[in-house]
């Protein structure tokens, strides 16, 4: 840590003009930069960048439209020089620039009639590989760039039945295409997808469409009011991502890559259910919520063992079609206003994949289902806050949560002279749990109204215990002997005093 260093900065602004009765104009622009270095070796940067503009504009009464533009851009990059003759700069980014327009219509006191159309334009820089200095012996190594292009229209209606029952009924068409300049590489039918198996290359110029994607998206819910604090709900909606992270590694670095449906990967789509029963009590002091949710998902992205992600030039050879199904209870009290106030929250959630495919290289675990990286059974959270005065209170913050998933190394074997390692089937063992305890004080200033600038303190100490967590499990070998390790992150107290004021 000593030989550590780290940054960052974010700004964050908006501005909102009424022109007139009927005209609007809002402006939102976000930018962050972070920077770390760990012992003085590898550098990592990221950044964001986020501008929208939108324009409401009230037709009449019963008639209004949002029309916006938006631009985002996050990025980031590798570097090491501490060893010139190996020394790289690695460099990803992610581009969206959309546009849509939305129109709300009330025809009268029970109907609300939404609808709209959008399109968003991705670009995506899946890798760059440079050599840093004069000295350094890196091959360089450029992925080339992808784009995409979504186009989506939707209407729904709310509509009130009677007083104790509100429907919502609605449908999105989206469409899709993958855009060139790329090279699209062919593989000759009836074998797995691999190098050694492609059979051709097909050069698509820019702008030109390479694959396409399209599908309604309906949604559907139900609400019955048992009585004026009571309400039970039921949802369905379908789900279409064009759009799919690539992770699968657990290193503390922002390494994730992106990549767009094309003619391999297909889009993930999802359709979910869910129910829920709300209760209010004492006057609305006190909310009690219990909702279940199921959701399959067709074509979830997984990886072959020993995928390589980054900086593959074959990422459809490492990239395996799964289905997926998510399950889960929900449980919510809350107590919002009050001397005492806070909320407890447990959820019991299960998420599961299954690959089985034609190719043996392409199935996991005999295509029986496995847990996913996210699947995390039980999840307990508790937020309790206590006014001692109205300048005065005190919070506390309790987290625990199952370890999540991961894949073991179970023995060691010779094979020809040379040691292979014996892995346990993937994802079925997990981390240890984690737990974490923080507390704050917060001391406001005087209530005062004619003020220059109302402030507060805050005195909190994050991971109060001190628990080291286990945020990843890893393996080393050393002179034929292999070690396993918990790496943790803030595993002690870290106290922390924050100042804020408005004017």
């Amino acid at each position: 840590l000593q030989k550590s260093e780290a940054s960052f900065y974010d700004v964050n602004a908006h501005i909102s003009h009424k022109i007139n009765d009927k005209n609007s104009l809002y402006l939102s622009g976000y930018m962050s930069k972070d920077r770390f270095k760990l012992n003085s070796d590898t550098l990592y940067r990221y950044s964001d960048r986020n501008l929208s503009l939108k324009w409401k504009h009230v037709v009449n009464n019963k008639l209004y439209g949002v029309f916006t533009g938006g631009y985002s851009h996050y990025g980031y990059s590798i570097s090491s020089d501490i060893n010139p003759t190996e020394a790289f700069n690695m460099k990803f980014s992610i581009q969206q620039t959309n546009a849509k327009v939305d129109f709300s219509y009330f025809p009268n006191q029970k109907h609300t009639i939404n609808f709209g159309l959008g399109t968003i334009h991705y670009k995506l820089a899946p890798g760059n590989m440079q050599p840093e200095g004069s000295e350094s012996l890196v091959a360089p190594n450029e992925l080339e760039d992808e784009q995409g292009l979504e186009s989506s229209i939707y209407i729904g209606e709310n509509f009130e039945l009677s007083q104790n029952i509100s429907l919502y009924a609605g449908v999105r068409y989206s469409y899709y295409q993958f855009l060139g300049p790329k090279d699209v590489y062919i593989y000759s039918p009836g074998v797995s997808r691999e190098e050694s198996s492609i059979a051709d290359t097909v050069r698509y110029g820019s702008g030109k469409s390479i694959a396409t994607h399209h599908g309604f998206e309906p949604r559907f819910s139900i609400r019955y009011s048992l009585s004026r604090s009571a309400s039970i709900k039921f949802s369905y909606n379908r789900m279409r991502q064009y759009i799919q992270m690539l992770s699968n590694t657990t290193a503390i670095a922002p390494t994730d890559t992106w990549k767009l449906s094309d003619s391999y990967i297909q889009p993930q789509i999802g359709d979910q259910y869910s129910i829920g029963i709300y209760k209010n009590l004492k006057g609305n002091l006190i909310e009690l919520s219990l909702e279940g949710y199921y959701k399959s998902m067709t074509n979830s992205v997984d990886f072959k063992n020993s995928a390589v992600l980054l900086l593959n030039h074959h990422i459809e050879t490492d990239v395996i079609n799964a289905q997926g199904k998510a399950y889960g209870v929900e449980f919510l009290l809350k107590k919002s206003a009050g001397k005492v106030n806070g909320w407890i929250s447990y959820t019991y959630s299960r998420s599961l994949l299954k690959a089985k495919n034609a190719y043996s290289s392409e199935t996991v675990n005999d295509g029986k289902y496995y847990p996913s990286s996210y699947d995390k059974p039980h999840a307990f959270n508790f937020i309790g806050n206590y006014k001692f005065s109205r300048r005065f209170n005190f919070s506390l913050n309790l987290t625990y949560s199952t370890g999540r998933p991961i894949t073991l190394p179970l023995a060691k074997y010779d094979l020809g002279g040379n040691p292979r390692l014996y892995y346990s089937e993937r994802n079925q063992f997990r981390i240890p749990d984690y737990f974490r305890m923080d507390v704050s004080i917060n001391l406001e200033g005087n209530h005062k109204i004619r003020k220059l600038a109302h402030s507060s303190w805050t005195l909190a100490i994050y991971n109060l215990t001190g628990r080291q967590n286990a945020y990843s499990v890893y393996f080393t070998s050393k002179d034929n002997k292999i070690s396993g390790y918990k790496l943790s992150i803030f595993g002690r107290p870290i106290p922390t005093i924050t100042y804020n004021f408005k004017f």
